[in-house]
């Protein structure tokens, strides 16, 4: 029986961006719902097991920020993670932040804008990540991005072990986070490499790649 894939979106993202590559997997799959404004890492890496409920072990799909809360999943309940792939995801060192994973001086200023400004931003970034999409999947995402509670960005991850199986999907046109930056979370994760060319989003630019990766993974 296939492994169930449960999803870890990037920050902000509507579940609906992942569709297209859920409709062309074989395996079972959820997104895990963000616990909003208020939630902390532990409190994301609970929704997650929540979300993954009936399934005794997942395939961890961390996208983005999504790498961050896979940390505290596989903290959690390392036994219930049979694979994990990160696909463009920051995957801090442990004891270590999101933003204290990011590059001199990128973590100090993001930092910094979680703290006084929160988690939203401009409309002009938003579009800048969504280089290479359509105009309706562009409005996708900065219509329905909604803020995360500031503490996935800011709370230290804990002590893990990585599944033996793990593989990172490295975006080979990213602007938010460049090849080399990428390589070094997978390295942190001790994964097996793999690309995509595409920017931040390949779940939006190419679907059918995206899926057939992580189907090899599975």
């Amino acid at each position: 029986m296939t492994t169930p894939l449960l999803i870890l979106s990037g920050a902000g993202l509507p579940a609906s961006i992942w569709d297209a590559v859920r409709a062309r997997l074989d395996a079972e799959s959820r997104v895990v719902p963000s616990p909003g404004r208020d939630g902390t890492l532990a409190s994301y890496a609970e929704a997650a097991l929540r979300a993954a409920d009936g399934w005794p072990r997942v395939h961890l799909v961390a996208h983005s920020l999504g790498g961050t809360v896979a940390s505290a999943v596989v903290s959690a309940e390392p036994s219930r993670v049979a694979r994990l792939t990160g696909v463009a995801a920051v995957v801090p060192a442990a004891g270590a932040s999101f933003t204290g994973a990011l590059p001199f001086p990128n973590r100090l200023v993001m930092g910094a804008v979680v703290r006084v400004l929160g988690t939203r931003p401009p409309a002009s970034a938003l579009r800048a990540m969504c280089a290479g999409l359509s105009d309706e999947d562009t409005e996708r995402v900065v219509g329905g991005f909604a803020p995360e509670g500031r503490r996935v960005y800011l709370d230290r991850t804990p002590p893990r072990a990585w599944p033996q199986q793990a593989s990172y999907v490295v975006t080979t046109r990213d602007d938010q986070f460049p090849r080399t930056l990428q390589e070094r979370y997978a390295a942190e994760l001790g994964a097996d490499v793999r690309t995509i060319d595409t920017g931040h989003l390949p779940m939006l630019e190419r679907p059918d790649e995206l899926a057939a990766l992580l189907a090899q993974a599975s």
